[in-house]
């Protein structure tokens, strides 16, 4: 089996990587020298391409996408030409021009973009019956200090990368929209910075959501925290019920990353992607919405 890396732009693609080697013969691309030396470094036996029409010219069974996000829509063009299963790290698009690119593409079931959080196995088995909810809570715990050092600064400009909102909100409204399905709106949002001042967008947010069935739901985004952990709270009238995702011994499996994988892997062996692309671009016009309400200071 041979997976394309096409782009190595944050640090899910590394990520990826430590669980991909021991399924399958690795190719890479990525224009930034830096980046892809630490990569090669790590990974020496990986095929290194000189751009990303030769990487897929060299025929991958499936590609790992992850370029900026101004960038994803032309790359993921490029990609569907191959006619290849591909996975986006996410999120897939920050802004409304990004997310009306995408909706000119032609994405079927061989596309999965997600949060890994979605196949962390203290959530992945989660059901509930909309009809007993009252309101959902998620809150996601992410620091976001290296941000305010100027690393990556485009992912922290707002009509870029979307700024904390959308790359650390991402994570909450996923698990939301994973219980309760893609009939889901923004009502309003909200952001700060109430520590890193050197930040373009926002080091704590919130968004009110609601779904067609009336069920209401909140996503708090912590960017200022000593550690990593994501919670969600299902309200029902008989009490609560709270999960809790956390990186653990092993955070590749803890967080959902071997999890996410092992479903992309699914998917070169012939599935369709497990989340529905409706369901990714509900996320996605929740956290772009979001990102319109709020601003960045």
């Amino acid at each position: 089996m041979r997976i394309a890396l096409a782009g190595l732009a944050t640090s899910h693609p590394y990520t990826d990587a430590r669980t991909l080697t021991h399924h399958a013969h690795l190719a890479v691309w990525e224009p930034d020298a830096d980046r892809l030396a630490r990569f090669v470094q790590e990974h020496p036996e990986a095929e290194v391409a000189g751009s990303l029409g030769e990487l897929l010219a060299g025929r991958p069974d499936g590609v790992v996408l992850t370029v900026p996000n101004p960038q994803v829509p032309a790359a993921l063009a490029h990609v569907l030409e191959s006619e290849v299963p591909v996975f986006v790290n996410k999120p897939a698009a920050a802004s409304r021009e990004q997310l009306e690119a995408l909706d000119r593409l032609d994405i079927g079931d061989r596309v999965l973009s997600t949060s890994v959080l979605r196949f962390a196995p203290a959530f992945a088995g989660m059901r509930v019956d909309p009809g007993e909810v009252l309101s959902v809570r998620a809150t996601v715990r992410h620091d976001v200090g290296m941000w305010a050092g100027g690393y990556n600064a485009w992912q922290d400009t707002p009509g870029q990368g979307g700024g904390t909102m959308v790359t650390m909100g991402v994570h909450g409204v996923e698990l939301l929209v994973a219980l309760l399905g893609p009939g889901v709106r923004l009502a309003g949002a909200a952001g700060a910075v109430r520590h890193y001042a050197g930040l373009r967008s926002e080091d704590t947010g919130v968004m009110a959501l609601q779904w067609g069935s009336g069920v209401t739901g909140v996503v708090e985004v912590i960017g200022v925290s000593s550690g990593e952990e994501y919670t969600v709270t299902v309200h029902r009238r008989g009490g609560d019920e709270h999960i809790v995702i956390e990186p653990g011994a092993d955070h590749l499996r803890g967080l959902g990353y071997e999890g996410t994988v092992e479903a992309f892997l699914g998917m070169v062996g012939g599935a369709p992607s497990p989340v529905p692309w409706a369901q990714t671009r509900a996320i996605l016009e929740v956290l772009v919405s979001a990102r319109e309400a709020a601003p960045a200071h």
